[in-house]
Order: structure tokens, then sequence, then C-alpha cells
């Protein structure tokens, strides 16, 4: 099986943070597969192309928002699954960034694409 998993993982984060910039809900949407599960930053499961969509039109239009990846990683589960961690850093009404906080994908083939099939971010501070 070939090792491309940084590739898909890298490809499906350009395009995320690009539509994000736009805060773009149609464009994110497209980028999760049908059942998608999906934690954002509030404690509402969105579900699906229409929860992920509601999810980013109910966010406030920030002016220039914007999201940097760091210390991603990429694992292949197999031919058809990768899951994918890192930091998100956002980047909304200036240059510091507004939120930091980890998040998870889950990315499945789909259609003849990769999709996010379940996104889940959460505190960087510890809990216990």
């Amino acid at each position: 099986m070939p090792d491309d998993t940084d590739d898909i993982a890298s490809d499906i984060i350009a395009k995320w943070s690009a539509h994000f910039s736009k805060l773009d809900a149609d464009a994110l949407a497209g980028l999760y597969s049908q059942g998608a599960f999906f934690f954002g930053s509030n404690p509402t499961l969105y579900r699906g192309r229409d929860g992920v969509r509601a999810y980013f039109n109910g966010l406030p239009r920030w002016a220039a928002p914007r999201v940097q990846f760091s210390e991603v990683r990429t694992g292949r589960v197999n031919p058809d699954l990768v899951n994918m961690a890192g930091i998100a850093s956002f980047f909304l009404d200036s240059d510091a960034p507004s939120l930091a906080v980890k998040i998870t994908w889950v990315i499945v083939r789909e259609d003849g694409g990769w999709k996010i099939a379940c996104h889940h971010v959460s505190s960087q501070t510890p809990l216990i």
C-alpha cells in the first residue's frame, strides 16, 4: 500500500484552510463525508454535510479569518482510511492566534475522492 497519507492530509488541509479563510460553508461541507460526525468549538454534535454547513454558517463573520495547522501526524489504517492529528491555530481578528486546539480527522475514500468522516477538536489545556 503506498504511503501517501501525508499527501492526502496535506491536500485536505490546504482546501480546508482556503475555504475557512472565506468562511465558505458550502465548500467546507463538500470536504466532508455524507455521514460525517463533526465536533467543533461548541458542544453540539453535527452530522453529515448539512450539519457541517450549519456549523460554519453559524460562526461569526470575522473580517479576515485564517487557520494554521502544525504538528500534523498521519497514519494509514487501511487502503480507504487515514487518521490525521495536529494543532489548528485560528487567527480571527489579529495577527495573534485567537484560539489553538487539538484536531483529529478520520479521512475516508468516498465517491472516488477523500472526505473527512469524523472531525473533532478539543482543548490543549489538560482537563485532568
